[in-house]
C-alpha cells in the first residue's frame, strides 16, 4: 500500500512506467474487453441506459483489491457492465486515463502531484469524491515490543535500540522494514533527516511485510516497519505506532526535507474525464460508493486470511449489506 502514498515520485515506478504500461494493460482499452476485443453494452437490470465496458486499476495491496471488487460486484450484476480489472501500480495507473486505458481508480492516498499533472493539467482525470476510507500510515513495532520497550514508540529512542534491529541487510545499521518498492515513501528521507541509525530494506510485496510482522510477534523477533490502515491483519496482531514528529500542514511539501509524521488520508477515487462524461451508470456507482475502514477490512479478511477469491468476498459482502450497495446505485 504504498509507502507514503503521499504522492511523491517513486523512481522505480517511473523508469518501469512505460513498460510496465503496456504490459500490464495488455493494450486494452475504453469499450474494450480483456483479450482486446470490443465489449458489447448490455443494458442494466432495470432496463436504464447500457453500462457498456468499464476498466478498472487494481493496486497491490489487499484493501484496494476489496474496494474494487466489491464495486466490480455491483456494477456486474446490478448494471449489467462488463468490468475489467488491471494489475498497475499507482503511477502507472494514472497514466491510464491519458491512454483511456484506465477508467477509475478506486483508491487514492492522495498523490498532489499526479493530481496536478493529470487533472488540473492534462484535464484527462477528475476526482470523484472520498472511499469513506481514513488511512493511517507510519512506523510501528509488534506488540510485545511495545510492551518489553515502552519508550520504544517514541522516534527520540530508536537510535538506542537500533542494535536490535539489525539484520544482513541493514549492515551495521538498524533495519526498517517497507514493503513493496512500488509504494510511495517519505521513510529514507525521515532516517536522514530524524539522524535515525537505521538502513530502509524492502520486504518486496504486502504479503511478505505481514508475514515479518506475524512472524516477529509469534517468535518475539525485534522487527520495526512501515504499515498503515485500513488493513485486516490489525485485527489479528495489533501493532503499535512509532510517534514520529508530528505533522503540520506543508512539513512533507519538501520530499528531500521531510523530518515529520504521515498526514491522516481521507481516500478517495479518481476517474478519467471520458468516463465522467460518458453517462454510464458505472460512474455514479463509483462516484456513489463509499463505506468505512471496517467494511474494508471485513471484504480483505475474506480475501487474504479466509481464502475467498475476490469476487467470493465481494459477493458475500454484497449479499450482507444490500442497504449500504442500494445507496450507492443510479437513481435517474
Amino acid at each position: 500500500m504504498t509507502v507514503s502514498r503521499t504522492g511523491r515520485p517513486r523512481t522505480l515506478a517511473f523508469l518501469l512506467a512505460a513498460g510496465l504500461l503496456v504490459s500490464a494493460c495488455g493494450g486494452a482499452k475504453v469499450g474494450e474487453s480483456g483479450d482486446g476485443t470490443a465489449a458489447s453494452a448490455t443494458s442494466g437490470a432495470d432496463g436504464k441506459k447500457p453500462c457498456g465496458a468499464v476498466n478498472i486499476a487494481i493496486n497491490p495491496w489487499v484493501g484496494y483489491e476489496a474496494t474494487a471488487a466489491v464495486i466490480a460486484q455491483v456494477a456486474e450484476k446490478e448494471l449489467g457492465c462488463a468490468v475489467t480489472k488491471k494489475d498497475l501500480k499507482e503511477e502507472v495507473a494514472w497514466q491510464g486515463f491519458a491512454t483511456g486505458q484506465v477508467d477509475a481508480i478506486v483508491e487514492n492516498w492522495a498523490h498532489d502531484d499526479l493530481k496536478k499533472k493529470y487533472i488540473e493539467e492534462q484535464k484527462v482525470a477528475v476526482a470523484a469524491g472520498s472511499t469513506g476510507n481514513k488511512g493511517v500510515i507510519g512506523w510501528y513495532v509488534p506488540p510485545w515490543m511495545a510492551e518489553k520497550y515502552p519508550d520504544i514508540t517514541d522516534w527520540k529512542n530508536l537510535n538506542k535500540y537500533a542494535e536490535l534491529f539489525k539484520t544482513s541487510e541493514s549492515g551495521d545499521k538498524g533495519q526498517l522494514l517497507d514493503g513493496d518498492p512500488s509504494f510511495v515513501t517519505n521513510d529514507a528521507a525521515l532516517v536522514k533527516n530524524l539522524k535515525l541509525d537505521y538502513k530502509v530494506v524492502y520486504a518486496g510485496s504486502e504479503a511478505a511485510l505481514i508475514t515479518e510482522f506475524r512472524k516477529a510477534e509469534k517468535e518475539k523477533k525485534a522487527l520495526l516497519g512501515y504499515f498503515y490502515e485500513p488493513q485486516w491483519f490489525l485485527a489479528e496482531v495489533k501493532l503499535v505506532k512509532v510517534n514520529l514528529p508530528e505533522y503540520t500542514e506543508g512539513c512533507d511539501a519538501d520530499a528531500e526535507k521531510v523530518a515529520c509524521d504521515y498526514p491522516l488520508y481521507d481516500l478517495d477515487k479518481i476517474v478519467s474525464r471520458k468516463f465522467a462524461d460518458s453517462g454510464s451508470p458505472a460512474y455514479e456507482l463509483v462516484k456513489n460508493f463509499s463505506w468505512t475502514n471496517e467494511d474494508q477490512n471485513l471484504v480483505a479478511k475474506y480475501i487474504s486470511e479466509d481464502k475467498m477469491t475476490a469476487e467470493e468476498a465481494a459477493e458475500k459482502w454484497v449479499g450482507d449489506n444490500p442497504d449500504k450497495v442500494k445507496a450507492w446505485l443510479p437513481t435517474g
